[in-house]
């Protein structure tokens, strides 16, 4: 037998539930002769005599719940989330009692009988149709033994939100007339009455004032917002708010030694996206300003990135408002990507966007997030703590078609320059680190590895003098900065 195979036959058997059968009482009372047997609950042993008891209820509870309490209908936020919140689930049964098990306390509410739209579950449970578990938490709640049976009228909010948001007017307007006839059958007028109010606002048919979330409210006026993306970026904002960091100076401060920064960082931050040139190749594009034939649009990304990051003053220009936020971010797109007239340069997004397994934020949440994301920025002062923050929340809503990597470098340096501090390049042997920390925040919720790589990277952009071409280059080539391959590291 497979070892997967094995573990299922395990988990299968691992809980006896105890009744009246001859051959259930004939085995029970065997295993337990043998010490093969404990009991977890009463009517609930298990075979699994090394697992903890509350391990072994949670991934069995619904089995448990459906054999001991058929027809039981998951209901209120256990039929929104399908899984003990803080240790409970709501259940409606035929009598109101409340039951305690390893780890899970099972509270039974006496309600309203199963309708047809309430759909099966596992084991002879049922689950409250979508628009009846809406209703159910908008109920009036109280504290359940530590408890709340509902997710509130903010979380309401965000899952009609969410409604609208993946399936338009139609899918709202959908639930809230399924949300009528359930209220009608079951007595929750006092809840439809405020779903009603609710839906309304979201569609701009109704005062937004019946809104409490500020995802909602978002969408009321026309911008709305991703919250998961926003969370992470309040996540990240912690974690710098109570850092403290040193001043770095930039150490390029002529023409001619910003100019030559410039160039490497244009350099390593398209060569990161794709666009990968000899060096000497990319120093005429830049000195000439004319394309290879065979790739005008990859030199274009190398004449554009150049043009703005060598700009000084372009450079140094900061937005005061969240408006001049992305009209910033739109002009500097323009001039990256004037090469790709198909990429829409210094156009927003106008098809939802992804790399690999990550879904960034969809197209009619790009400006809410944007302006989000800026707000939340004002409350950091350091350049370098500002910086880390603009890369991330450019690089997690990815605006554009194309181009977004480059323009969230561009968009960090920018603060950098503003604050007169050493600008950032992320030199090729450190691309594997970088996007791993970013990874890492995005999928993870950990700001951790990326402040540490940025602030690694910012100690190393302080020793890049760039006075003369030549000795830049040949102290980026002792750190292993042309390197690609997974074994360089990145030498001071």
């Amino acid at each position: 037998m497979s070892d997967k195979l094995e573990r299922n036959r395990k988990l299968l058997n691992e809980v006896i539930l105890g009744s009246s059968s001859p051959e259930t009482v004939s085995l029970l009372a065997r295993l337990k002769r043998e010490g093969r047997v404990v009991r977890l609950a009463p009517r609930i042993y298990t075979t699994n005599l090394t697992d903890s008891a509350e391990n072994i209820v949670r991934r069995n509870l619904w089995t448990i719940v459906g054999r001991l309490w058929p027809g039981a209908r998951l209901s209120h936020r256990t039929a929104l989330e399908f899984a003990p919140r803080d240790g409970h689930v709501f259940l409606a049964y035929k009598y109101t009692r409340k039951v305690r098990l390893p780890g899970v306390t099972i509270h039974f509410l006496a309600t309203p009988e199963s309708l047809p739209t309430d759909y099966p579950f596992l084991d002879g449970l049922r689950v409250s149709s979508n628009a009846r578990a809406i209703l159910e938490n908008l109920e009036p709640d109280k504290t359940q033994g530590g408890a709340r049976k509902c997710i509130g009228a903010e979380a309401v909010e965000e899952r009609l939100e969410a409604e609208l948001a993946s399936g338009g007017e139609a899918a709202l307007n959908r639930l809230r007339d399924e949300a009528r006839a359930v209220a009608a059958a079951t007595g929750h007028a006092a809840e439809f009455a405020r779903l009603d109010r609710m839906a309304g606002a979201l569609l701009a048919t109704r005062p937004a004032d019946a809104l409490t979330s500020p995802v909602a409210i978002a969408r009321a006026a026309g911008e709305p917002f991703d919250s998961a993306r926003t969370e992470l970026f309040g996540t990240l904002l912690e974690r710098l708010a109570r850092e403290r960091f040193p001043e770095r100076p930039d150490p390029n401060a002529s023409e001619e030694a910003f100019a030559t920064f410039a160039f490497f960082e244009s350099y390593f931050s398209n060569y990161i996206e794709g666009t990968e040139f000899e060096l000497e190749e990319a120093r005429r594009i830049v000195e000439t300003g004319v394309a290879v034939p065979t790739r005008d649009a990859d030199s274009h990304d190398i004449l554009g990135t150049y043009a703005v990051v060598s700009n000084r003053r372009e450079m140094s220009r900061l937005a005061s408002t969240a408006d001049e936020f992305l009209d910033i971010l739109r002009e500097r797109h323009r001039i990256v990507l004037a090469g790709r007239p198909s990429s829409a340069p210094g156009r927003f997004k106008t098809r939802d966007n992804r790399a690999g397994d990550t879904h960034f934020v969809s197209v009619d949440r790009v400006r809410g997030t944007l302006r989000r994301g800026f707000e939340m920025s004002c409350a950091l002062v350091h350049p370098f703590a500002r910086a880390v923050f603009v890369l991330f929340v450019v690089s997690e809503v990815h605006p554009f078609a194309d181009g977004n990597g480059r323009l969230s470098r561009i968009m960090m340096n920018a603060e950098l320059v503003a604050g007169g501090q050493a600008k950032i390049l992320v030199p090729t042997v450190f691309r594997p680190d970088y996007l791993g920390a970013l990874r890492r925040l995005s999928r993870k919720g950990d700001p951790g590895p990326l402040v540490a790589a940025m602030a690694r990277l910012w100690d190393f952009g302080r020793l890049l003098v760039g006075s003369d071409f030549e000795s830049l280059r040949r102290r980026l080539e002792a750190s292993n900065a042309f390197q690609d391959d997974e074994i360089a590291l990145l030498r001071f």
